[in-house]
C-alpha cells in the first residue's frame, strides 16, 4: 500500500507540474502559444511518465533503505543518528557566520546553497564518525549505555582469553592471532610468566629450550599486538600448581582458557569453563580424504605387508599404499581407496595413480 502511495503522490506531483509548468514560461513565449489549454493537456500526460520514473526511483530507494534499517543493530542505529545530529549542529555552528556576511543580491542563492551542501557533508562526517567509534559516541550520552546494552543481548562482547604456559610455547596462537580468527584480549598471567622464566632458567637444555621459546613468542605477539595480548598481575599464593590458579582466574573474570594440554582442557571443562584447545582446532581443519582423491606422497618405509609402502601427511596422518613398495625414497601421486579412524589416529589406505 505505500509503495502505490509514493508512486501514485509522484505522479499526481508529475503531471501537476506538467499542467501548471506553462505559467513558468516567459511572458513573451506565453503571448505565442494559441492554445495554452490544449498545452497543457499535451505537456501533462510527459509530466505524468517522468513522475512515475521519479515515483519507482523513490520507492525502490525507500525499501532499500528500510532494509538496511532493519539489519542494524539497535546500537548502531541510535550511534548513527547521534552521529547525524551531531554533524548538523556542527554544520549549523559553522556556517552560521555565512548568513552575516553582506552578500550582492545577484550572489544569493549561495547561502542556502552552501547550507545544503554543509549540511550534506557534515552529516556524512558525523555518520561516519558513529560507525567508527559508535561505542565511544554511545558512553559520551551515557556511561551506562553500552553495559545495558551488553546485558540485553544487543551488544556482545568478546570474552578475554586466559593463556597457560603449554600454549604459549606451542606458538600456533601466534599465527592464529595474526590471521584474527582470536576476538578478545589475550591475558597472560603473572605466574605464567614466571613459569616461562623458571623453564628459561632451568638446568635441562630441553626445559630451557621450550620456556626460551617460550618467552620470544610472547614478546614477539606483544610488540606485534600490544592493546591485545595483557600480563594480568592476579596471584594466588594459596593454590600451588599453575593450572589451579589458571581455573579459579577464568571463574573469576567468566573467561576463555586457551591451552594446548589435554588434562587442563578436561578439568576445567568439569568445572563450566569454556576451553578453547588449539589441538582440537588443529583436528578440525584437518583436510578430509574420501576415496577417489588424489594427493602427492613420499613413500618412507615399507609397510606390514611386502607390498606395502607407507608414507605421512604434514599432519602426520599414515597413508598406506598398495603395491607402493617399488616407491620407496621417492614422492609419487596415490589415490585414495578408504580411511579408517582408529584410536591411534587416522590412517588413510591408498594405490599408486600409475
Amino acid at each position: 500500500m505505500l509503495d502505490a502511495i509514493i508512486i501514485f503522490s509522484f505522479i499526481i506531483a508529475g503531471a501537476g507540474i506538467g499542467y501548471r509548468g506553462i505559467e513558468a514560461l516567459p511572458l513573451d513565449v506565453q503571448s505565442q502559444v494559441t492554445n495554452p489549454e490544449a498545452l497543457r493537456l499535451v505537456i501533462a500526460p510527459f509530466g505524468g511518465l517522468l513522475g512515475t520514473a521519479f515515483g519507482l526511483l523513490a520507492q525502490t530507494s525507500y525499501r532499500r533503505l528500510e532494509k538496511q534499517i532493519k539489519d542494524m543493530t539497535a546500537a548502531n542505529l541510535l550511534s548513527r543518528a547521534v552521529g547525524l545530529v551531531l554533524g548538523l549542529l556542527i554544520a549549523n555552528l559553522l556556517l552560521a557566520p555565512i548568513f552575516l556576511f553582506p552578500i550582492p543580491s545577484e550572489f544569493s542563492f549561495i547561502k542556502p546553497l552552501t547550507a545544503i551542501m554543509g549540511g550534506i557533508l557534515f552529516s556524512y562526517l558525523g555518520i561516519s564518525l558513529a560507525d567508527t567509534h559508535g561505542q565511544n559516541v554511545l558512553r559520551l550520552i551515557n556511561p551506562n549505555s553500552v553495559s545495558s546494552l551488553l546485558a540485553d543481548g544487543t551488544l556482545q562482547s568478546a570474552t578475554a582469553k586466559v593463556l597457560d604456559t603449554s600454549c604459549i610455547i606451542d606458538g600456533r596462537i601466534h599465527e592464529l592471532l595474526r590471521t584474527h580468527f582470536i576476538e578478545g584480549q589475550l591475558l597472560v598471567p603473572q605466574f605464567v610468566l614466571q613459569e616461562l622464566q623458571t623453564l628459561a632458567d632451568a638446568s635441562n637444555a630441553q626445559k630451557r629450550s621450550r620456556g626460551r621459546r617460550g618467552l620470544d613468542i610472547l614478546n614477539t605477539m606483544r610488540t606485534e599486538n600490544p592493546d591485545r595480548v595483557v600480563i594480568h598481575p592476579a596471584d594466588y599464593p594459596n593454590i600451588t600448581t599453575v593450572d589451579n590458579k589458571l581455573i579459579r582466574l577464568a571463574q573469576e573474570i567468566n573467561g576463555t582458557l586457551l591451552t594446548t594440554d589435554y588434562n587442563l582442557n578436561k578439568v576445567a571443562t568439569v568445572q563450566d569453563i569454556v576451553v578453547l584447545n588449539i589441538n582440537d582446532l588443529a583436528q578440525a581443519l584437518r583436510p578430509t580424504y574420501i576415496p577417489g582423491d588424489t594427493l602427492d606422497l613420499k613413500l618412507l618405509k615399507s609397510g606390514k605387508e611386502p607390498t606395502q609402502g607407507i608414507g605421512y601427511l604434514q599432519d602426520g596422518t599414515m597413508v598406506v599404499v598398495e603395491e607402493g613398495k617399488p616407491y620407496l625414497g621417492t614422492e609419487i601421486q596415490v589415490v585414495v581407496t578408504s580411511a579408517l579412524q582408529t584410536s591411534a589416529g587416522r590412517m588413510i589406505f591408498a594405490k599408486p595413480a600409475l
